[in-house]
């Protein structure tokens, strides 16, 4: 699955650029980021608290 996330995610960042040179989304992904960075953290750990670790079983 993580690959699946990590794979996701630059799809997502592709498009995104992509439609920002195109001109068809204004958006700064600055402010995006300053405004959102603690959802980002949120995720990111919860995905890491999910994920099963490979190798070790409790």
């Amino acid at each position: 699955m993580r690959g699946n996330v990590a794979a996701i995610t630059l799809v997502l960042f592709g498009v995104f650029f992509l439609l920002s040179n195109l001109g068809l989304i204004n958006v700064s992904l600055a402010e995006l980021f300053k405004t959102w960075w603690p959802a980002i953290l949120i995720a990111v750990g919860l995905s890491m608290f999910f994920m099963p670790r490979d190798g070790k079983k409790d």
